[in-house]
């Protein structure tokens, strides 16, 4: 009996390892990581669109807590101007690529040009947030900002070649030239937050792809002047010498007190001086 046995046991051994010699993906339905590494390297649409007018590194899907993180990705470096310049974002900017390729195309065909009416051309771009998974406002337990999607973009300043850096919130650059901006950059996004809109916004602007019903967008920049600050009116120097030679009132001399049992008080003569 101790052969047949033993032949028995070997047979089931046998099984157990062509069972296990079976490839993984095979036995569980896993997709293999080289497969799913080559379709990650495939840039999107939007990255070759992207490729012919800025500078930038793809990214891996973004996860971060909760519903933060994005697909499609980029670490926006560069954007080139129609001459082929180059316009830095500093620091680089991550975004959706969809939200990086409005960016770059605001920045050619609408900022660039308005950057010349200025005296210089267009080199820079202050990239003051980008992706940062935080609630609006960075208020705890508020709704997702689209930062947290990279889906936003707040900028300070532009840089032009002659070293000018220009505040989008200065109330010295001129009114027509922020008005300007302000229409074409309303007219790109769905959301652009600046002075005047929440308080949160007073020293830059937001901007961001938000997707609302019926496309609705928000636009909220005041573009403001500078205070003028009300002149002090000094009083004529002959008015002021005039009053001075008025005489002064004196005040009605006090009632003399009766004499006792209701006789008539003489009048006595005041020691008080005025």
């Amino acid at each position: 009996m101790a052969p047949e046995t033993c032949r028995v046991k070997g047979l089931v051994v046998i099984a157990l390892v062509l069972c296990t010699t079976e490839p993984a993906a095979a036995q569980y339905g896993v997709v293999p990581a080289t497969k799913a590494t080559e379709a990650e390297l495939q840039p999107s649409a939007c990255q070759l669109r992207l490729a012919k007018v800025a500078m930038f590194k793809p990214l891996p899907v973004l996860a971060g807590p909760g519903e933060c993180g994005a697909v499609d990705a980029v670490l926006l470096e560069w954007v080139i101007l129609p001459d082929q310049a180059k316009v830095a974002v500093a620091p680089p900017a991550t975004l959706r690529c969809a939200m990086a390729e409005e960016v770059a195309l605001w920045l050619r065909e609408d900022v660039a040009p308005a950057a010349l009416k200025l005296g210089a051309p267009l080199r820079g771009l202050d990239n003051f947030d980008s992706y940062e998974c935080r609630g609006r406002n960075r208020v705890r337990g508020a709704t997702l900002s689209e930062h947290g999607r990279a889906n936003a973009l707040d900028v300070r300043a532009l840089r032009l070649a002659n070293g000018e850096v220009i505040d989008l919130t200065d109330v010295n650059v001129p009114k027509h030239w922020r008005e300007a901006l302000r229409g074409s950059v309303c007219a790109r996004f769905s959301t652009v937050l600046g002075p005047g809109s929440d308080g949160n916004h007073e020293e830059h602007i937001h901007v961001d792809l938000a997707e609302r019903r019926g496309g609705y967008k928000m636009c909220q920049w005041e573009v403001r002047e500078p205070v003028k600050q009300a002149e002090k009116t000094e009083p004529d120097a002959e008015a002021k010498a005039a009053k001075l030679e008025q005489p002064v009132p004196l005040p009605r001399p006090r009632p003399v007190a009766s004499a006792a049992g209701g006789a008539p008080a003489k009048k006595m003569r005041s020691h008080l001086r005025w």
